[in-house]
């Protein structure tokens, strides 16, 4: 699953970056993007004891963002040096598809096969991936500076949550598709700090700033589905949340040495839980006896504990973590803001404390056993071409029809200059990019 911040990084331009900037997985946790000082690196995450360095690129100097799109070439960039603008390249070609200029600083970079989403500290915009067209601006949205947003993974219901407020913990659920509000989540007392949808984009999970309770909503409805307590002594800044590909699990990681995995036990027809563990037999004691304690006793009664936990060697730094199917078998995958990438086994059915299948250097002197060689031709072929900015059209509304002249995207070399592409030609439905040899038709919208 898609991660919503990076490992580390400045959290935003403004920030004080150390050896790399951020760090996030794609979509389906098979790969995952780093920021550096230098450029950026994507790994491929297919095996426990290699980690494949596939690309790597020194051409845009201090990135903060980087997200890569499934395990297709189209990754787009954004560095300290021009926080307004936000590049797109095709790194196995080495070409820029495209680039676009806002109005402020970009704090997060969201996209699925349908939707490309950026979020401003007090806006949000919402693209077409298939033609880079702007289709919303979303203005005035409530105060946030963390950029936090998610976007579900799935384009035929491409649903994107963000903040509904700066002081109390409202999610607004957006339909990215048909450009509508779905509804509004009054998830916690606080602001929110964490969200992300299942892969089916049928639950949606959040934190908040006070990092004690996960909820788990049901979308689109918005009914609150579980509540998970991550802990009660002390307030936690929680930076990661990430559902399992199935949805039955969820995991979360801090600033703390804990990272824990939640379990989703469904409830079947007749009332009674699936699985008949002792776990499930309390909290039904638990629920039951509820109704005779206060509000504030019964409800940390009614909260689940963790399902599986690991514990890291140091606290105190920021991390993001992901759950995944690596060689047939599922793992924990966290990435820590010192450089490192640990790989844990979890057992689905017992759960507890995680064993470490394998540890990993994302850079350092462990470069060329750890992260393997470069793709050929995976270098930059010119310096990036410079675009109209963006900022004119994508902050005002328009004042009367604007005619778009699109620039092409062909397989021979990226972005082709002066080729007119007419409206009715792109694809009806959404981009398919699972495969590395099949190229996006990307397209320039030039203002």
């Amino acid at each position: 699953m898609e991660t919503g911040e990076g490992a580390g990084g400045p959290g935003g331009p403004d920030g004080q970056g150390i050896r790399f900037g951020c760090a996030s997985f794609n979509q389906d946790s098979t790969s995952l993007a780093l920021g550096t000082k230098t450029g950026y690196k994507l790994f491929s995450l297919t095996t426990v004891e290699k980690l494949d360095c596939i690309h790597e690129s020194a051409e845009t100097p201090d990135v903060y963002i980087v997200e890569r799109l499934f395990s297709s070439s189209l990754v787009v960039v954004v560095s300290t040096a021009m926080p307004q603008r936000m590049n797109i390249y095709h790194f196995k070609k080495g070409t820029e598809i495209c680039n676009y200029s806002y109005p402020n600083n970009i704090l997060s970079v969201k996209l699925n096969r349908q939707r490309l989403v950026v979020c401003l500290e007090e806006s949000i915009y919402i693209h077409n991936i298939k033609d880079m067209k702007l289709l919303k601006t979303l203005l005035n949205t409530p105060f946030n500076p963390s950029g936090l947003c998610a976007l579900s993974i799935n384009h035929s219901n491409s649903y994107l949550a963000y903040p509904g407020s700066a002081t109390i913990g409202e999610i607004i659920v957006y339909d990215a598709n048909n450009l509508s509000t779905v509804t509004m989540i009054p998830a916690h007392d606080s602001p929110l700090a964490a969200l992300t949808f299942n892969a089916s984009a049928t639950k949606l999970a959040s934190a908040s700033e006070r990092g004690t309770v996960i909820r788990v909503f049901s979308i689109p409805e918005g009914l609150r589905l579980f509540e998970f307590r991550r802990g009660m002594k002390r307030y936690v800044n929680i930076s990661s949340l990430s559902f399992s590909p199935d949805g039955q699990f969820l995991c979360a990681s801090s600033n703390t040495e804990t990272v824990h995995i939640f379990k989703l036990e469904q409830m079947g027809p007749s009332g009674e839980d699936e699985a008949a563990t002792w776990s499930a037999y309390m909290g039904k004691m638990f629920s039951a006896a509820s109704s005779y304690l206060p509000a504030q006793v019964s409800g940390m009664m009614s909260q689940d504990r963790a399902f599986a936990t690991v514990h890291l060697l140091t606290s105190g730094q920021r991390n993001i973590c992901t759950l995944a199917m690596i060689q047939k078998l599922p793992r924990l995958l966290v990435a820590t803001d010192d450089g490192q990438l640990f790989i844990y086994n979890v057992d689905p059915q017992d759960g507890g404390e995680c064993m470490l299948a394998h540890k990993h250097r994302l850079f350092g002197v462990d470069d060329d056993q750890d992260e393997g060689t470069e793709p050929e031709g995976s270098e930059v072929t010119g310096p990036a071409q410079a675009y109209p900015s963006y900022a004119a059209t994508a902050a005002l509304p328009a004042s009367g029809p604007v005619t778009a002249t699109l620039t092409g995207y062909s397989e021979d070399g990226g972005a082709v200059k002066g080729e007119v592409i007419p409206e009715h030609e792109f694809a009806a439905g959404p981009v398919c990019l699972d495969d590395e040899n099949e190229f996006p038709p990307v397209s320039i919208q030039k203002c």
